[in-house]
C-alpha cells in the first residue's frame, strides 16, 4: 500500500486532534483521524519502526521504505493492528496514512538575548492528547494568532538554566510581526536530549511559556528515552502553520 502524507490546513488540524474515543464507529470515518502519535525511527538494518510511547514499538508491515528520508521525526499516524509477525517489535501494524510534524532540537539559552533572538510573542499551550512528553521528546499543540499563510512563525524550546530544577524549559515564539488575524493551531516536537539523564527515573518536566494574559507553566512526567536500535539524526519537518 502506498503511504501518503496528508496536507493539513489549520481547520483540518482542529478536527484531527479530537480524541479517538470520540470518533464515529464507522471504519472509513475513523481513518480520517490519527489514532496515534509516534516517533518514526530506522533501525541499524534500515527497518522502519514506530515508537508508540516510552515502552511500545510498532512494526509497520506495509512500509517498505522510510517515508521521511531516514530522518527521525514525530508523526501523526492512522494504523490498524494486524496478525503479521512483529519480529523484535511489540506489535505489527498496517499504516493507513502518516503525516510528520515539525521536529526540532532544543535551542541554547542565550541569557539576556533570549527575547531578541527567539521572540517573546504569546501562545496558548493546548491541553490535548498530543501535548505530551514521551520517548525523549516534548510534543506540543499550541495556539496563536496568524493573519495569512506564508508568514513564518519561529518556535523554540530552551532550557531555563534554573539551578534548582535542571528539568525546567521555556517555549519561545517569534510571530515575525504576524500578531493579528484568526486563531490557528500548530504542532511541534522538541528533542530533549540536552537535559540531564534521569537515569531511569521519572521526573517532573516543567514547561514555561508566555500566554496572552499571563506567564504560565505546566508539568509533565518525563524520563530519558531508553536505548533503541540505531537511528538517523532528527530533522525539522513541516507543520500546519509555517514554522522554523
Amino acid at each position: 500500500m502506498k503511504i501518503t502524507k496528508l496536507l493539513l490546513s489549520t481547520g483540518i488540524l482542529l478536527g484531527l486532534l479530537i480524541l479517538p474515543s470520540c470518533l464515529d464507529d464507522d471504519d472509513n470515518v475513523n481513518r480520517n483521524y490519527p489514532n496515534a502519535l509516534v516517533t518514526v525511527k530506522e533501525a541499524a538494518d534500515e527497518t522502519v519502526f514506530f515508537q508508540l510511547d516510552d515502552n511500545t514499538t510498532l512494526l509497520p508491515v506495509n512500509v517498505t521504505s522510510h517515508p521521511f528520508g531516514s530522518k527521525e521525526v514525530r508523526a501523526l499516524v492512522n494504523y490498524d493492528e494486524v496478525d503479521d509477525p512483529s519480529q523484535v517489535y511489540d506489535k505489527a501494524v498496517s499504516v493507513n496514512w502518516i503525516d510528520s510534524i515539525r521536529t526540532k532540537p532544543m535551542a541554547p539559552n542565550l541569557g539576556e538575548d533570549n527575547d531578541d533572538v527567539y521572540g517573546n510573542d504569546p501562545v496558548e499551550i493546548v491541553a490535548d492528547w498530543v501535548t505530551i512528553a514521551e520517548d525523549g521528546y516534548l510534543t506540543l499543540r499550541f495556539r496563536t494568532m496568524w493573519s495569512q499563510w506564508g508568514v513564518t512563525h519561529y518556535v523554540n524550546l530552551i532550557p531555563t538554566n534554573n539551578p534548582d530544577n535542571p528539568y525546567e524549559v521555556e517555549f519561545k515564539h517569534n510571530a515575525n510581526g504576524d500578531v493579528s488575524g484568526r486563531i490557528g493551531d500548530g504542532l511541534v516536537a522538541f528533542r530533549l536530549d540536552q537535559l540531564p539523564d534521569t537515569e531511569g527515573e521519572t521526573v517532573k518536566l516543567k514547561l514555561k511559556w508566555k500566554s496572552f494574559n499571563a506567564d504560565k507553566s505546566a508539568e509533565f512526567d518525563y524520563r530519558t528515552r531508553a536505548a533503541t536500535p540505531a537511528t538517523s539524526a532528527i530533522a525539522a519537518e513541516r507543520s500546519v502553520i509555517p514554522l522554523q
